[in-house]
């Protein structure tokens, strides 16, 4: 796609020599300095707008790690501009909302998405299936089932409204989100988030390999949070898990 190259980036501010040959993108920009500790030969991007982006070697490969915050409109745009740059294979990684049978503190990935936010629209319309990358899921399946922590597989639901369509702070807004999730839980979901549809459906069109793997961090019935320490260390399993499965993709 001739159209979608550059030799710098608008909103990252990288240029085509600061990124790698695959993309983790994140969330937290707290989380970058701590994948970024697992790599070697480490160059930091200067910080634009808040996005934190690094670049480093792991196993013999060059990997950017780039923060977006929250929500798909600034997701894709990080994927966007990193895919002008010449990077075809993302992997989000973070945290999603559990539904059963996955539990809080499982890895959980997408084979693909519903498609209930907005950006996704600008991309495709909204008939076009949010799925993610077959090869990278089948080396993805593969590192998760070497690893010992329990995981599923299955379909997100992508959502932009956190208070109004996943997380009620109020018994009103709580008793009409659990209508919504009885209907997840119908259709066989197994986690929500804010991004993966929007990148599914992005990459797809632009021709890229991407898939989101996360940890499930907070129940979406009770609403019970995982605590730091079993953060920390699943967090950890997540960042080797995403690094390997990076480095290992053919060509």
């Amino acid at each position: 796609m001739s159209e979608e190259q550059a030799t710098s980036a608008w909103y990252i501010g990288a240029s085509r020599d600061e990124v790698g040959e695959a993309a983790i993108l994140v969330g937290d920009p707290a989380r970058v300095p701590r994948l970024a500790a697992k790599m070697t030969n480490v160059h930091s991007v200067k910080e634009n707008r808040g996005l934190k982006t690094v670049t480093g070697t792991y196993a013999g490969k060059r990997v950017t790690v780039s923060a977006f915050g929250m929500g798909a409109p600034i997701a894709t745009i990080v994927l966007h501009e990193l895919f002008a740059l010449g990077i075809r294979n993302f992997l989000r990684i973070g945290t999603a909302m559990a539904i059963p049978p996955a539990k809080i503190g499982d890895f959980v990935l997408a084979d693909g998405a519903l498609r209930a936010d907005g950006t996704s629209n600008s991309y495709a319309p909204l008939g076009f299936p949010a799925i993610a990358d077959f090869t990278l899921n089948t080396v993805l399946r593969a590192k998760l089932a070497a690893s010992k922590r329990a995981w599923h597989a299955g379909i997100y639901g992508t959502y932009d409204g956190f208070y109004t369509e996943m997380f009620g702070l109020s018994g009103a807004r709580r008793e009409m989100i659990g209508k919504l999730k009885q209907d997840i839980e119908r259709m066989g979901l197994i986690g929500t988030d804010m991004e993966t549809s929007a990148l599914l459906t992005a990459a797809r069109i632009l021709g890229a390999r991407c898939s989101t793997l996360c940890v499930a961090t907070v129940d979406a019935h009770s609403q019970a949070k995982i605590d730091d320490a079993a953060m920390d260390v699943a967090e950890a399993e997540l960042f080797d898990v995403a690094l390997d499965a990076m480095t290992s993709l053919p060509a």
